[in-house]
């Protein structure tokens, strides 16, 4: 079986859904053309000359990073300079860039749940759940056509709460409609009024599936004219945000927690703080530049905050409240690239060679 490029793409974007990513945020295909076959994948936290050279000793014309290479709009690319220099030889080696970051960063698939798994902790839930992101629909069909009406919705992605799918709810009731002489009515006739009994169904879906999810409607619904309402709202979705939370398996003093922490960030130190208390049962996590979610994780209950990139002063403001725990940028991220590796790796072991590419920190530590 060969795979485009593109189809690999499509593949993670309807798990990962692009529309997640923050709105400074330029994650997306980067360089490159989707229609080409692909040949081979390269995970990466970051796109440099090293990862460029991997990715051509192993065959591969795809890598996939978490760190986009363009933030912000090009004005100009110059060969005399890394970035140009980079955009240069993608182009000329043939190879593609994609980029999942804060869209990876809200998902389940992506950094903080890795992280959170990679610590052990258990009930794991999103530490910042967002809203949004989901839509209802509510249809109406014959009685004798509503589970196959239903079931091709759910198909299309729609009535999924949770751990749990083909979520419904149903009412029966009747319709009215009278169509004029340009019609083909599916039960009764032109020109005349017709009431026929009729389940009302309401379910829930992303609002990235609403195209999917009507042409489903559409095509499997008996009706010439199908009647269906789309509502926005305002539900928070558990399963999309930023940062995780859970419980350890057994709680354990703060220095235990903190030897098993540097253990499994595999770093000689870390930087923290003391809170109101030394046994650590709960933990929340947010990789990278997570400070912004302190009064989230202290609100959640957590006795440990675990992210990266924290000042002198959000030490001060956690002080007596929560610990913090701040064991590097690289350390975090990478950590958390496992998961998506992973899931990479399941869809294309058969057909393609997926590797991880474990770039090297630029900060050091002695």
């Amino acid at each position: 079986m060969k795979y485009s490029v593109s189809e690999l793409l499509k593949k993670i974007e309807e798990i990962i859904y692009p529309s997640w990513q923050e709105h400074y945020d330029n994650a997306g295909f980067q360089i490159g053309n989707p229609a080409d076959e692909l040949t081979g994948v390269v995970v990466s936290l970051d796109v440099t000359f090293d990862v460029l050279n991997f990715a051509v000793q192993e065959g591969a014309n795809l890598i996939i990073s978490h760190h986009p290479i363009f933030f912000h709009p090009l004005k100009n690319i110059l060969l005399d300079n890394e970035k140009g220099k980079l955009v240069a030889y993608c182009i000329e080696k043939k190879l593609n860039i994609y980029s999942i970051h804060t869209n990876l960063d809200k998902s389940t698939l992506g950094i903080n749940y890795s992280i959170a798994e990679e610590l052990g902790l258990k009930n794991i839930e999103t530490l910042a759940p967002e809203k949004g992101y989901l839509k209802k629909l509510v249809t109406f069909c014959p009685h004798e056509f509503a589970d196959k009406v239903r079931d091709a919705i759910f198909q299309a992605g729609a009535g999924v709460i949770g751990n749990y799918d083909s979520c419904s709810y149903n009412v029966e009731g009747y319709g009215t409609f009278k169509g004029n002489e340009q019609t083909n009515p599916f039960v009764g006739e032109k020109g005349k009024l017709h009431k026929e009994p009729e389940t009302r169904i309401e379910t829930i879906f992303p609002a990235e599936k609403e195209a999917k999810v009507i042409e489903a409607l559409l095509t499997s619904h008996p009706y010439e004219e199908v009647a269906y309402d789309i509502y926005s709202l305002d539900n928070i979705w558990p399963q999309v945000g930023l940062g995780a939370v859970g419980y350890l398996f057994q709680p354990m003093p703060l220095d235990v927690f903190l030897r098993e922490v540097k253990r499994i960030f595999d770093v000689p130190f870390v930087k923290y703080s003391k809170g109101f208390q030394t046994e650590i049962k709960r933990v929340a996590v947010c990789g990278g530049t997570g400070i912004s979610l302190l009064s989230r994780a202290v609100a959640s209950g957590a006795d440990v905050f675990i992210t990266s990139d924290i000042k002198y002063h959000d030490f001060q403001q956690a002080h007596g409240k929560i610990h913090l725990i701040d064991v590097g940028h690289y350390e975090m991220e990478m950590l958390g690239m496992k998961k998506i590796y992973e899931y990479i790796f399941k869809l294309l072991h058969n057909f393609a060679k997926v590797k991880l590419y474990r770039n090297q920190n630029i900060v050091q530590y002695c």
